[in-house]
């Protein structure tokens, strides 16, 4: 924003409480946050990445995926702008939940094309089973033979594989052997290191008990086991888990030269600081609604400078966590939220209607947090857009 305050009265919104009530709410300026890299990183960094819908598309948003292309691939050229990785077709961008493997691989296609423009942009691309419905695998055997193909059109389209969590592996496998044995098929494949993603089931009901166990120690045992008899085909893991103390559990003990993603949006940025024993890398999904300031904190904690990286992230961290808060996989409407109060497009539609999935009030105080993280980059476009959502649900802002 380069210092530019807008008029005060442009500053001045009525949010809606939970008691009904009205409050009168002062915008603050915000964070003077860079629009491009501002230096080099020393951590990994992708943002888990949301698609832009089509609103006027005359298609049936609960059956159909109408994606406006263009703002779409703008988006993730802005957060390659700022020195962020693309996770592409991931949940975030509502794979399973509106987004289908058909319109996914036409993604990674699109956004895998765009990175190789920029001369190899840093993208990773979502493979797994959604194609197959979970009731109609008979066994592994189904299930590999999805991971298979999807995994044969992403590398031909030129994409790197983050392997995801199988809803159809879930539901058929009987013991850990099971996922040892269709992972161990499926690494012995794939052309490049992958990066395992291992999504908690607050993220995806129907992925409890991965790994072959309800109990977590158990399933630590058997995922910890296949990446690192497979460490030479694995990039490293992304643990969904919202829960710090497993996910360094797992970090210290994953073979050497395989990173430990985060994927806690709850605890990312004490994770990513790391301790005297290591630290995460990340890949996280609140980094699409936060991304410049997760820029700026990168930026300079690779500058040596970890008070400068905490005093960027702490006040996007209560942002984080409400966005996040269950039932955590609504999350994807926060982060689309937060890209329309911005300005990076121009409607607060989502595919799969996923827009009516949170309520007015739950939009209001990501629009506070927003404020109080210096994240509503202009303010009087924030407030005018805050106004019309609140107006389609009948207050007055």
């Amino acid at each position: 924003m380069n210092g530019f305050v807008p008029p005060r009265s442009a500053l001045s919104i009525r949010l809606p409480r939970s008691d009904r009530s009205l409050e009168t709410f002062r915008l603050s300026a915000p964070r003077d946050f860079p629009q491009r890299l501002s230096g080099a990183l020393n951590r990994v960094a992708f943002s888990a990445t949301h698609v832009v819908a089509d609103p006027l598309a005359a298609a049936d948003p609960w059956l159909d995926a109408a994606v406006d292309w263009d703002r779409t691939i703008a988006y993730r050229e802005y957060l390659w702008d700022l020195g962020l990785g693309v996770a592409e077709a991931m949940d975030t961008a509502q794979r399973g939940m509106g987004l289908d493997w058909p319109t996914s691989l036409e993604l990674i296609r699109r956004s895998v094309s765009a990175a190789r423009a920029r001369g190899g942009a840093l993208i990773f691309s979502g493979a797994g089973t959604d194609h197959l419905a979970p009731d109609a695998a008979r066994g592994i055997d189904d299930v590999i033979r999805a991971y298979e193909e999807q995994i044969e059109a992403v590398e031909a389209a030129g994409g790197r594989i983050i392997l995801m969590a199988s809803r159809a592996l879930a539901r058929v496998a009987r013991t850990a052997d099971d996922y040892i044995s269709v992972y161990g098929r499926i690494l012995d494949q794939v052309r490049e290191p992958v990066i395992i993603h291992w999504l908690g089931d607050m993220f995806d009901p129907a992925l409890a008990g991965y790994w072959g166990s309800a109990d977590f120690d158990a399933s630590m045992e058997t995922a910890v086991a296949i990446i690192n008899d497979h460490a030479a085909k694995i990039d490293g893991v992304k643990i969904s888990l919202l829960d710090k103390d497993k996910e360094i559990a797992m970090r210290r003990r994953l073979a050497k030269g395989v990173r430990m993603y985060t994927g806690d949006d709850f605890n990312y940025a004490e994770l990513i600081a790391g301790d005297e024993q290591g630290y995460s890398d990340a890949l996280l999904g609140i980094f699409d609604a936060i991304a410049p300031a997760a820029s700026a904190a990168l930026t300079r904690l690779a500058a040596g400078d970890e008070a400068a990286f905490n005093d960027i992230l702490a006040p996007t961290v209560p942002l984080s966590r409400h966005i996040f808060r269950a039932p955590t996989r609504f999350y994807k409407t926060g982060v689309v939220f937060m890209a329309y109060l911005n300005g990076h497009q121009d409607h607060f539609t989502m595919v799969g209607g996923q827009q009516s999935a949170r309520s007015i009030l739950h939009l209001a105080e990501i629009f506070r947090l927003a404020d109080a993280a210096g994240l509503l980059r202009d303010p009087e476009t924030a407030v005018a857009r805050m106004r019309t959502v609140l107006a389609t649900h009948g207050v007055e802002g």
